[in-house]
C-alpha cells in the first residue's frame, strides 16, 4: 500500500503552487529635492525668501538622527522620552496588538498541518437485531431444529441484547495546500503583523514629537511668565518715578493711573502663563505613564527652551518611504489586500486532503489494550466547489478591488508624508525668519524705552511717549518668547515629519 501512496503523494506535491499575484513593494514616486528647498533656491519673481539668514538651515546631504531629540542637548528631554517611551499606555496597547496579530499568523499556519486529536467513549447501545432476525424468520428456523434450537436461540439473544462499546483512539487530517490558499492565508497574516508592528512604530514617532512639543510649550510658558515678571518690576519703576514726579508737580495724577494700570495690565497676563504651565505638567505626565501632577516637583523649576541645532540633516524624499512608519504600514496593508487576492482565488480551486484514524474497540474495557481490538481506516478525500451561485467569483473580485484601494491608500500617504515635511520646512523657515525680525524690534523698543524714560526725567516728553513706549517693548519680547518656541516645535515637526524616532527601538520600547 506504501508503494502506490508515495508516488501519488509526491505527484501532488510536485504539482502545488500559490495561485494569485505575487506582491511586488509599490514604487513610492517621490520627488529629486524637497519642494520648499527647490523654492528656495529658484523663487519666483513676485516672491522673496530670506532664507539665507536662517540661523538653522536643512542639510539634505544626510539623513536624519534617528534619536533626533538628542539635537537639543536638553538632558531633562530625553529623560521624558525614554519614560515615555516604556510607559505610554497608548504605545503598550498597540505593542499588544502586535502580540495578537503574531498569534493569528500562527492560526493561519496550522491550517497547514496535519490535525491530530485524542478521544475515548462509552456507549450502551441496543442495536435491535432481535426485530430484525425475527423478520427474516430467522427464529422460525431455529425452532425447526429441534433439540438443537435452544443453544442456537441462547446465541442469537446474546448477541441481540443491549451491549456496552468501549472506543479510544486518534483522528488525523491533513489539508493538502495544493494550490497555495494555506500559504497565502500565512503571507496576509504575516503582512498585517507588519502592519502592526509599523503602526507601533507610527505611534511611537507621534509620542516622541508630542513629548517634545508639549515640553517646549512648558519652557515656553515659564519663559513668558519670568519675561512679564520683569516687565512688573521694570514698569513699577516708571510708577514709582511718575508718583515722584507727581509729588512735585511735573506731572499728574492721570500719568499715575496709566502707570498703575500698565502695571495691573501686565499683571493680569501672569494667571494664564500659570495654567499653561501646570497643564503641560500634567500632559507630560499622563505620557509618561504617571498621574497628573507626578512631575510638578521635577519640571516645576523654570528651563530654557530647547535650542535649535545650527544644521537640520533632512536627507532626499527617496528616503522616505522607508523611515515613515505610516508608509510602511500602508505597504504592508496592501502587501496582505494582494495575498487574500490569492486565498479568493485558492478557494475556487479543489481541497485534497488525507484523512485517518486509529484506535480499539472492544465491549468491555479490559479489552482494549489487546492488539486485536485495533480498528484503523486512511484514506484521500477531495472537495470540488461546483456551484456557490456565483460567491467565489464575487469574493475574488471583491479581493481585487480591496487590493486596489489598498494601493491607493499607499499613494495617498506618500502624498500626505511629502505634504508634511514640506509644510513643517516652510513653517521652520519662516518663523525662524520671523523670529530674527523681532529680535531686531526687541533691540529697537528697548533703546526706544531707555531714550523716553530719559526724556521724561528731564521733562521733554509726555508720559504718553513712556507708556507707548513700555507697551510696544513688553509686546514684541512676549512675541519673540512666543517665536522662539514656535521655531522649536517646528523643528519638532520636521523631524516628526521624516518619521524618525522608532529605529533601534524594541516593541516594549
Amino acid at each position: 500500500m506504501r508503494k502506490r501512496w508515495i508516488p501519488f503523494l509526491l505527484s501532488m506535491f510536485a504539482g502545488a503552487c500559490s495561485v494569485g499575484p505575487d506582491f511586488t513593494p509599490p514604487d513610492a514616486k517621490t520627488p529629486a529635492n524637497w519642494q520648499d528647498l527647490q523654492r528656495v533656491q529658484n523663487p519666483p519673481d513676485d516672491m522673496r525668501f530670506p532664507h539665507a539668514s536662517a540661523p538653522s538651515l536643512a542639510d539634505t546631504h544626510a539623513d536624519p538622527d534617528p534619536r533626533w531629540w538628542r539635537q537639543f542637548n536638553d538632558a531633562t528631554l530625553d529623560s521624558l522620552i525614554d519614560r515615555a517611551a516604556a510607559g505610554n499606555l497608548d504605545l503598550q496597547s498597540a505593542v499588544l496588538r502586535i502580540t495578537a496579530a503574531r498569534e493569528e499568523a500562527v492560526v493561519s499556519g496550522a491550517q497547514g498541518l496535519p490535525q491530530v486529536s485524542a478521544n475515548a467513549s462509552y456507549k450502551r447501545e441496543q442495536l435491535g437485531l432481535k426485530g430484525l432476525l425475527q423478520s427474516q424468520g430467522v427464529y422460525d428456523k431455529v425452532n425447526a431444529l429441534g433439540p438443537d434450537s435452544a443453544g442456537v436461540a441462547g446465541a442469537l439473544n446474546s448477541l441481540t441484547a443491549p451491549v456496552s462499546l468501549f472506543q479510544d483512539g486518534f483522528d488525523a487530517s491533513w489539508e493538502l495546500d495544493l494550490f497555495g490558499r494555506v500559504g497565502r492565508s500565512v503571507e496576509s497574516a504575516n503582512a498585517q503583523t507588519e502592519s502592526a508592528i509599523e503602526n507601533r512604530n507610527d505611534a511611537l514617532v507621534s509620542l516622541e514629537a508630542e513629548v517634545a512639543q508639549t515640553y517646549s510649550r512648558l519652557r515656553g510658558a515659564q519663559l513668558l511668565k519670568r519675561i512679564t515678571l520683569a516687565e512688573i518690576d521694570s514698569e513699577q519703576q516708571i510708577l514709582n518715578l511718575t508718583r515722584e514726579q507727581a509729588r512735585v508737580g511735573l506731572t499728574s495724577e492721570s500719568d499715575v493711573q496709566s502707570a498703575t494700570a500698565q502695571v495691573g495690565s501686565l499683571q493680569a497676563q501672569l494667571p494664564q502663563f500659570d495654567a499653561q504651565i501646570v497643564q503641560a505638567m500634567n500632559g507630560l505626565a499622563v505620557l509618561t505613564g504617571s498621574a497628573p501632577g507626578a512631575l510638578d516637583a521635577e519640571l516645576g523649576v523654570p528651563g530654557a527652551v530647547p535650542p535649535v541645532p545650527p544644521r537640520v540633516p533632512i536627507g532626499l524624499p527617496s528616503t522616505l518611504a522607508r523611515r515613515r512608519p505610516d508608509i510602511r504600514r500602508a505597504e504592508s496593508d496592501l502587501h496582505a489586500a494582494t495575498a487574500e487576492i490569492g486565498v479568493a482565488v485558492a478557494q475556487m480551486y479543489p481541497d485534497v486532503s488525507l484523512t485517518g484514524n486509529v484506535g480499539t474497540r472492544a465491549l468491555e474495557a479490559k479489552y482494549l489494550a489487546h492488539w486485536s481490538s485495533l480498528f484503523w481506516t486512511v484514506g484521500p478525500s477531495i472537495s470540488l466547489p461546483i456551484f456557490e451561485g456565483g460567491a467565489l467569483r464575487a469574493n475574488v473580485r471583491i479581493a481585487k478591488a480591496q487590493a486596489g484601494e489598498a494601493a491607493l491608500q499607499y499613494r495617498s500617504t506618500v502624498l500626505k508624508a511629502l505634504q508634511d515635511v514640506d509644510n513643517a520646512l516652510v513653517s521652520y523657515r519662516t518663523d525662524q525668519d520671523r523670529r530674527e525680525a523681532l529680535t531686531r524690534t526687541v533691540e529697537a523698543n528697548r533703546i526706544s524705552l531707555e531714550l523716553a524714560t530719559d526724556s521724561y526725567r528731564k521733562g521733554l516728553v509726555t508720559f504718553i511717549t513712556v507708556l507707548d513706549a513700555e507697551r510696544q517693548l513688553a509686546g514684541t519680547r512676549q512675541q519673540l518668547a512666543q517665536s522662539t518656541v514656535s521655531v522649536t516645535t517646528d523643528l519638532i515637526a520636521v523631524y516628526k515629519a521624516l518619521g524618525g524616532g522608532w529605529q533601534g527601538t524594541t516593541e516594549n520600547g
